[in-house]
């Protein structure tokens, strides 16, 4: 039997159940994910359930991989990690109630670190809307609670809607600010026929990208040009355009800061690169002492600035994809409406040849902005500084809201491309870091020889939110490693408790032999015993391949403070 006989042969034997089963083969599940395939998404991630099964269905035929997480929230994150590093969005099939629900802290995310994201779920059958009788999976209005928290959210009523919707979606994620969307397929549609013709089920040509008016392009290049201490602040919204804002930077000789978001659009080994630093006084003290400022993509969040302000005594002009954001915490005298990445060629091209900037030496400033951030914990960035030397120059580095992280990491780590540093800064959220790096070794595991390293360095509080996702990594047999900083529970919020006067309440967990629990999962477990011991037990789980986790006690690095 050929391999075309013997599809031939499942397909047949598929149809047959299906129509014992009263469910159409070419139905709207078919339909939503070849319009999805046709946009060049080739994995999913979810769970597979009662009511989705009819997604399910037509995966291997589509060359649709699914990665099947442990709970709904990893898929939600790992979907997250893997769009980061395609730049597709990432897809997530949950089934109805609670597992869509499930998903809904990951929705939270990609809408607060504006990351494009598409879920897709069934639901009750049309007519049994609000019906109350005790459905499996019932819920009072699954559409309605995603749609408080996601761009929006559809329940469609026919398959030509639910296609509808997936073009819809690209659409957005295309020409506006990338969120995520909803899609609710009710089960009486997602297992009827699709009468949607091929043609429909197509990608749409891109609608280009928007450029800024040239008068006002002309405007700030005037600005730039005659400025002799111009400076950048570069956020999420300017990574499609790296290449023409490291060239921009360089014509006019600015240093560049950006968000932890933007982290590497300007490769932070570049002289100009300050790096993600805007939580730090000597990185805002450049942009505040500048005589031009430029902000590319970014909103400038207190999450980002930690009591800080960015408020130069200069003009400022904004390039952002949408006119709402122009003013969004920093008031700027010029905005130009557009996508970054054909503004900001637009504006390499009116500047001519730039400035002779004045700015001094910025080793200076680099130097500074590592000794500040060693000053909120120096136990932490010791220990930062001390890992970060140990994983490759080109790893892709996951994290979440612990400590090593936002204290650590984001500092020590250096990266020389945006999309390398997995992290949310403003949802700040627990459990992100484990799956958003299945999600990235996923993605990476297709690049073949030119595949990066993925790491995910995070707090023993942190990991235990996602711990059951190690599962998901031995049977996608990534490599993958996970280095745990173990600080004995929830550590900052213990500091917060100590300085309200309140003991030390719920924050002091009792630990798994963390070593031990990588093995039962399948994975690798190292124990570090001494600071001494970090290089080489790195280096030894990183040639072992697979995935491993690496224990490090915070104890360890306390003798040299």
């Amino acid at each position: 039997m050929t391999l075309t006989t013997y599809f031939d042969a499942v397909d047949a034997a598929e149809a047959e159940a299906a129509g014992a089963a009263g469910v159409a083969i070419d139905n709207t599940g078919l339909a939503v994910l070849q319009t999805l395939r046709g946009y060049g998404v080739d994995t999913v991630f979810g769970i597979p359930g009662t009511h989705n099964l009819e997604f399910y269905r037509h995966l291997s035929r589509l060359g649709i991989h699914a990665v099947t997480s442990r709970h709904e929230q990893g898929a939600g994150y790992a979907a997250d990690g893997w769009a980061q590093r395609t730049g597709l969005p990432g897809v997530v099939i949950t089934t109805s109630g609670p597992g869509l629900l499930n998903a809904l802290s990951a929705a939270g995310t990609a809408y607060c670190e504006s990351r494009p994201l598409i879920i897709l779920s069934p639901g009750v059958a049309l007519g049994a809307e609000f019906a109350d009788v005790g459905t499996l999976h019932e819920t009072k209005d699954a559409t309605a609670a995603s749609g408080a928290i996601v761009e929006w959210s559809r329940r469609v009523a026919t398959a030509a809607e639910a296609v509808q919707a997936v073009h819809d979606a690209f659409a957005m994620f295309r020409t506006g600010r990338p969120r995520p969307v909803h899609i609710e397929v009710p089960l009486d549609v997602l297992e009827g026929a699709a009468d949607v013709p091929a043609a429909d089920r197509e990608p749409r040509p891109h609608p280009g990208f928007t450029l800024a008016d040239d008068a006002l392009i002309a405007q700030a290049a005037q600005i730039l040009a005659g400025a002799s201490r111009p400076a950048i602040i570069a956020g999420g919204g300017s990574t499609r355009a790296a290449a023409s804002l490291t060239a921009l930077a360089e014509r006019l000789g600015a240093p560049v800061v950006t968000t932890l978001n933007g982290k590497g659009v300007v490769p932070e080994s570049h002289p100009l690169a300050v790096g993600a630093e805007l939580r730090l006084e000597a990185a805002r003290d450049v942009v505040n002492g500048c005589d031009a400022l430029l902000i590319v993509g970014a909103k400038i969040g207190e999450a980002e600035l930690w009591g800080g302000v960015i408020q130069p005594d200069a003009p400022v002009i904004r390039i952002d994809i949408l006119a709402s954001q122009g003013h969004k915490n920093v008031a700027s005298d010029l905005v130009l409406v557009g996508h970054a990445q054909a503004v900001v060629p637009q504006l390499l091209q009116a500047v001519g040849a730039g400035s002779t900037p004045a700015w001094a030496d910025l080793d200076a400033v680099r130097l500074a902005c590592a000794e500040e951030a060693a000053e909120f914990n120096a136990l932490t960035a010791l220990a930062a500084r001390a890992i970060a030397a140990t994983l490759p120059r080109d790893a892709v580095v996951a994290g979440d809201s612990s400590q090593i992280t936002y204290l650590g990491m984001a500092s020590a780590v250096r990266q020389d491309e945006p999309h390398a540093f997995l992290y949310t800064p403003a949802y700040a959220t627990l459990g992100y870091g484990l799956p958003a790096a299945i999600g990235a070794a996923v993605a990476e595991s297709s690049r073949g020889a030119a595949a990066r390293p993925v790491v995910c360095v995070v707090g023993d509080g942190a990991l235990m939110f996602a711990v059951q996702e190690f599962a998901t990594a031995v049977e996608q047999r990534l490599d993958l490693m996970v280095v745990c900083y173990d600080n004995g529970g929830y550590a900052e919020i213990q500091q917060n408790e100590l300085d309200r006067g309140i003991p030390a309440i719920g924050v002091q967990l009792a630990q798994p032999d963390w070593a031990a629990l990588a093995d039962a999962f399948g994975a690798r477990g190292w124990r570090v015993r001494s600071a001494d011991e970090l290089d080489g037990v790195v280096s030894r789980a990183a040639r072992a391949g697979g995935v491993n986790l690496v224990h490090v006690p915070s104890h360890l690095f306390e003798p040299h403070i």
